[in-house]
Formats: structure tokens, sequence, C-alpha cells
């Protein structure tokens, strides 16, 4: 398997040289359903986890808003089973029947819900990243780690998953984990991961709009100068020359390793580490979705000409079936000094 970006309409560092400075490579990680082992670079999958060494646990605190029945994992799998057969049957026969009576059965048990959980609560793997598959991943200082293993606790901290980093040397696991402890109780679906492998892509990035001095973000709100691009302009921007940039040109949507943040759900803000003062930098942003309305042009060639197919109501490109935010993105930057500094979460 493989995914392609499709080539950007023009080199925007051509008609801005100010932005050529600023390029930063990325790599887009388009996770597809397979089925991951611990040696594998992947969405949920087993993680490559010591015997000898305790699984993480969050300590909480672990609020209910008595809004939401939390689900177990499994529970959480069974109802994304029985969605996928009720599909593929209306996919045969489209007036049949949406349901069997012991898929209508288990939905009533699982709208039941499972009980608040109490105390600690194992956390989830979320992602597993060997630096083999991702030659842009390298770990914070001195440190000679290969692989990163990303978890999160399954509950709100206080508006997404609170996650936990660990980097390791593959080769110092000699026994691994069989079969890790599950939360009791997931609080949202849209927080279970679903098992996906990456294939990833080299990609170059551009900064934000809302990363740009004032000066460039004149010269990019000036629809004149994006005339020398010839026919590939897409006119329909002329009113609003700089979302061209920020849809099309800056930075990607999706899952990915390194480039620039994605800002706009609030304006940039410093990222410096806690410990040290450093400048933090992009690590891993974990997407509820692949592309959006305002990033078609991202959606892979390979996607574009034989879609993958997804349930009813799934965002594009959401195999991984995350929803953050309804609908954003959680960004993990480090401080480059040390991977004992703590890292930062930014929802965007």
């Amino acid at each position: 398997m493989s995914r392609t970006t499709p080539p950007r309409p023009f080199d925007v560092a051509a008609l801005f040289p100010q932005l050529a400075s600023l390029a930063r490579p990325a790599t887009r990680l388009h996770p597809l359903p397979g089925s991951p082992s611990a040696h594998d670079s992947s969405v949920g999958g087993p993680l490559l986890w010591p015997a000898d060494e305790p699984w993480p646990h969050c300590e909480g605190p672990h609020e209910w808003d008595r809004v939401n029945a939390p689900l177990s994992p499994e529970d959480v799998r069974q109802w994304r089973r029985n969605r996928a057969a009720a599909e593929s049957r209306r996919r045969r026969d489209p007036g049949g029947s949406w349901a069997t009576p012991e898929e209508l059965a288990a939905e009533e048990r699982l709208m039941a819900g499972r009980p608040w959980p109490e105390g600690p609560v194992p956390m989830l793997p979320v992602a597993q990243l060997y630096a083999r598959d991702i030659p842009l991943l390298s770990p914070p200082g001195q440190s000679r780690a290969d692989l990163l293993q990303v978890l999160w606790c399954p509950f709100d901290h206080p508006a997404h998953p609170r996650t936990a980093l660990f980097w390791r040397s593959a080769a110092e696991v000699i026994d691994v984990l069989g079969t890790p402890p599950e939360p009791p109780a997931v609080q949202f679906p849209g927080y279970l991961p679903e098992p996906c492998l990456f294939t990833p892509e080299q990609i170059t990035e551009y900064p934000s709009y809302l990363e740009l001095d004032k000066e460039l973000q004149e010269q990019l709100g000036d629809w004149s100068r994006w005339q020398a691009a010839g026919p590939a302009l897409d006119s329909s921007y002329e009113v609003a020359p700089e979302e061209l940039y920020m849809d099309m040109l800056s930075v990607s949507p999706g899952w990915k390793t390194g480039g620039w943040s994605r800002w706009g759900l609030t304006d940039p803000m410093p990222r410096l580490c806690p410990s040290c003062g450093t400048g933090m930098d992009p690590l891993l942003t974990i997407a509820s979705t692949e592309w959006n309305d305002g990033t078609e042009s991202w959606a892979p060639e390979e996607e574009q000409t034989d879609p993958t197919p997804l349930l009813p109501g799934t965002p594009p490109a959401n195999f991984t079936m995350l929803d953050l935010a309804r609908g954003y993105d959680l960004q993990l930057h480090v401080c480059p000094v040390s991977t004992d500094h703590p890292h930062l979460e930014l929802i965007q």
C-alpha cells in the first residue's frame, strides 16, 4: 500500500521568496485499516512493551458529566462490527433490514453503558512509530531511542485525553508484554483508535498564515502577486487569496510527524518548555480526519481514484475512527533538549 499527496498546484516559495527559508519537512502518516503487530508502526495496535515494565495508568480525576454513558473498549468494537455488518447488508440488499434482532439487542445493551470507573485507569495504546519507518523521527536530546510509543487516558482532562510518551530502543525489548490491561470504560467511542498501519510519505510544509509576519501576510493577501502562477491559479480565491495558501499550500491535514503546527481554533501561542524555557517542536499530530471540505486538495491520489470504504457518517478518510474535540486534531510538541522534559498537548 502507498499513499501519494497530489503535487501542489504551483511552487508557492517561487511566488513569495520569503517563504523559502521557512520550508520544513514533514511526514504524512496516512493510517489505513490493517492488523498491526508489535513490530509495526501503527495506530491502535499492540505495543512493543517490555513484559517486566509496569503498564501506565492514569490516576485521574475521572469526572462523569452524567450525559454520556461510558462504554468498554469491547463494547465499542462490537458496536463498530455491528455497524459494518449492517452497512454490508445494505449494500447487498438496499431494501433489506437495517439490523438483525441480535444486533438490536446488542445495541440496547450498549446504550445502557458501563459504570463510571473509580481509581487508576489503564491507558490505551494510541500510536507506535519506529524510526526506521519515519526517517525524520528522532528523540530529543542525546537519546538513542528508535521507537516512540504514545498512550492516552480515554477520558477528558479536561477537554481531551491526557497523553503519555515513551521513547525506547526496540532492540532492548526482549520479552514483550502479551496482553496489556484495558480500561473498564472509555468516555467516548471516538477515544478508542481502530487498528491501522501507517504508510509514511515525505512532504514539505510552510508555516500557518497566522504565524507569518505582517509583511508576508499582506503579500499573501494581494491577489496581484499571485498572477505569476498562471493557469494553475484557482480564481475562486480572488476575494481571499490567503485562504488559498492556508487550504492548499502551507500545513497538511491529517496524521503527521514534524512540519509546522496548525492553528485556527486559537491564535498562535508560545510553546515553551516548562522545564527549561526552550521553544518546543511539533512531534506528532493525532488527527480526527485526514482531510475535509477545505483541504480536499490534500486527499491522496489513491483515495481519489479508488476510495477505501467507510461507515456511513464517518468523516473523510477517518480510518482510525478517532474523534477529538468534535473533529479537531491533538498536536503533541516536545522540548528538543531532553526526553525527560514534559511535552505539550494542543487542540487545533
